[in-house]
């Protein structure tokens, strides 16, 4: 996938062993963020936290999660949609105000805080980070919001936009989805105690069993004898608004791991589905299926098996190279890609090739995969994308780049197919990607393939809205 970035994942737990399980589940979480990861716990009193830039297996030693033995925990792996690739930005967030010491884990793109922001800093508020996240602690420590019964409820009402949030006080976890259900979230159970993830993949990891997901608009609070839940946006307010669910479609294409069950069906099954709508939609005459790995397996397999034509690896992936779609910058995409996959010339030399992979963004790290293939031998290539073209940015949490940047948002398919020097291209078509889902089609963002936002957006709002120029002070 030549795509700007994935997004984040986060966890949350109530249990006698929480830093250790937490640990565990924002491994598990790995594929959604790359560039920072921090877990943050307590047990009554202060908040312990440790966070640093890269990896989780590198943030993280014996002797880090000893020092953060606590009951309580939350866990965050980053990637910046909002707010610079930096040591201030890295999650759980943590503060103190008057009604004491949180620490937050945010996953989405909250489109307002700009606005928010603004409003706090011209009252004097200052401010510590670039991320959106951080306009949160300072709408729960405003006088008007504490004075209301349900704080935390009160002014998630008032955010737009993409979350999927955890929260830890001294002796619970919080966890809360936005009325759009834009990322998922989900609870399990393990031991009698019960925590939140992004992906039941961290649920699988740690043994804990899936429960159910956190509905849109829904507040789930976790301690010691269970959880409780509680709506800022209720089920009757949201049928009554006509407010529908608005999934992202992309979390099935690319973004969750494929044992994960995402939006209440499983990754796999539905990308498999889509390989073979592919090759229903798109037939070519060919002797060889490959996918581009990890994300193209799956809808390969289904291409294949729909097709009959044999399935075999035509590139070797490097696991010691960071996922693409999370490194920082075009530039280091394309160093990483160039590392990280490699032809297998025996698989494609001489052959008419069926590549799968599930998207094409900015087309740049595509092309250089199919030059590879040429160089390798492969006598004809066809490619096919298990998702329609994106012709449009995201504002909800992916780093989608701008319109202008966005190969298929002024070329068509065959000027594309031109771009890419290859002998065939066919995408999914938006119907038949829809049919392989397991909910209703309109229960889906589709934005980036239709420009048609679930919420209002602001064009002018990008990724870095919220950075600020540096004043000459002195």
């Amino acid at each position: 996938m030549a795509m700007g970035k994935d997004h984040c994942g986060v966890f949350g737990i109530v249990h006698p062993e929480a830093a250790e399980l937490t640990y565990l589940g924002i491994f598990a979480l790995q594929h959604r963020g790359q560039e920072s990861a921090g877990i943050a716990t307590s047990n009554g009193g202060r908040i312990m936290c440790h966070k640093a830039m890269g990896l989780v297996g590198n943030v993280f030693t014996d002797e880090t999660i000893n020092k953060l033995k606590n009951p309580n925990a939350i866990g965050h792996v980053r990637y910046s949609t909002t707010g610079s690739s930096a040591p201030i930005n890295a999650q759980p967030l943590v503060a103190e105000y008057s009604q004491g010491e949180l620490a937050i884990a945010h996953n989405g793109n909250i489109i307002n805080a700009p606005l928010i922001r603004h409003h706090y800093e011209q009252q004097g508020h200052i401010f510590h980070t670039t991320s959106d996240t951080e306009v949160i602690f300072h709408m729960l420590a405003d006088p008007e919001h504490i004075a209301v019964d349900d704080s935390l409820g009160h002014i998630l009402g008032d955010l737009q936009g993409a979350f999927s949030l955890v929260f830890l006080t001294a002796d619970k976890v919080i966890a809360a989805r936005d009325p759009f259900g834009l990322r998922p979230l989900c609870i399990g159970e393990i031991d009698g105690h019960y925590c939140v993830a992004s992906e039941t993949c961290a649920f699988d990891v740690i043994g804990a069993k899936y429960v159910r997901d956190v509905e849109p608009g829904e507040i789930i609070q976790i301690d010691e004898r269970g959880y409780k839940s509680r709506f800022f946006v209720t089920p009757e307010q949201r049928a009554e608004e006509g407010l529908k669910p608005a999934h992202c479609v992309f979390e099935h294409v690319y973004f969750a791991d494929p044992a994960s069950r995402v939006f209440g069906f499983n990754v796999h099954t539905t990308r498999y589905k889509m390989g073979q709508c592919l090759a229903k939609e798109h037939p070519a005459d060919a002797d060889v299926v490959i996918s581009v790995p990890d994300s193209g397996r799956c809808a390969a397999m289904g291409y294949s098996d729909a097709s009959g034509i044999k399935y075999v690896r035509g590139f070797v992936r490097s696991h010691y190279v960071g996922r693409t779609f999370i490194q920082p910058s075009q530039r280091l995409r394309d160093l990483s890609v160039k590392m990280k996959l490699n032809v297998i010339r025996p698989s494609v030399d001489a052959k008419r090739v069926v590549v799968v992979d599930d998207s094409i963004v900015r087309g740049t790290t595509t092309l250089g995969k199919m030059r590879a293939l040429r160089a390798a031998g492969a006598k004809e290539i066809h490619l096919r994308i298990s998702s329609p073209p994106v012709r449009w940015p995201c504002y909800f949490g992916v780093d989608f780049p701008t319109t202008k940047e966005l190969i298929a948002s002024e070329r068509s398919v065959e000027e594309i197919r031109q771009f890419l020097e290859i002998d065939s291209l066919g995408y999914i078509s938006a119907e038949g990607m829809l049919d392989c889902m397991d909910l209703p089609a309109d229960h889906f963002c589709k934005a980036c393939f239709t420009g048609q936002y679930p919420t209002p957006v602001d064009p002018q709002v990008g990724k870095f809205s919220q950075e600020r120029r540096q004043l000459n002070l002195f």
